[in-house]
């Protein structure tokens, strides 16, 4: 069952934040923010490091639309530490502007519908969650294939925009 128009599930999960600390995260903490809340599966993929670089790299693109963003996997806060204190030439990430959360439990996986029990795992999912904690955007799909940027702030500017917003609309074109 979709949970876009819903409640976002609350969650408290351990992290590693923008400074390689350990710390816990929270829904409430994004309370009158936009948030980019995405999950990506344990032990990395080759695909792995690439969205969550990138997602870092366009940190300020979502920090300047009042957006945060926030990466969970079911991986432990040591191995997420591991990953960001990994070379990004060896396939590690190197600094993330962003908060990695464990949901080592599992219980937030499968709150937003997105765990894999035979793997032990999480789907690519994404939710944009709005200010006021209601999924707005999800999207699931497999493991194999990476999100695009790109859309993310697409759907973000367009959810933001407020009104109608045709195909490939983009911020300054006219709303339906």
């Amino acid at each position: 069952m979709a949970l876009v128009g819903k409640a976002a599930p609350a969650f408290n999960m351990p992290a590693v934040d923008h400074e390689g600390k350990d710390t816990e995260v929270s829904l409430q903490d994004y309370h009158g923010k936009w948030l980019i809340f995405y999950f990506y599966p344990h032990d990395f993929t080759f695909v792995c490091p690439t969205e969550i670089i990138a997602l870092s790299e366009a940190y300020d693109d979502f920090k300047n639309r009042g957006a945060e963003i926030l990466g969970v996997s079911t991986d432990s806060c040591h191995v997420h530490r591991a990953w960001r204190n990994a070379d990004p030439d060896q396939g590690g990430l190197g600094a993330v502007r962003y908060p990695l959360a464990s949901d080592g439990g599992h219980e937030v996986s499968q709150a937003y519908q997105v765990y894999l029990p035979e793997e032990g795992a999480a789907y690519r999912g994404l939710f944009i969650i709005d200010p006021e904690g209601v999924v707005q955007y999800e999207v699931v799909h497999n493991l194999n294939v990476g999100r695009s940027v790109d859309e993310i702030v697409r759907v973000l500017e367009a959810l933001q925009a407020g009104g109608l917003c045709p195909v490939n609309w983009k911020p300054g074109e006219k709303l339906l």
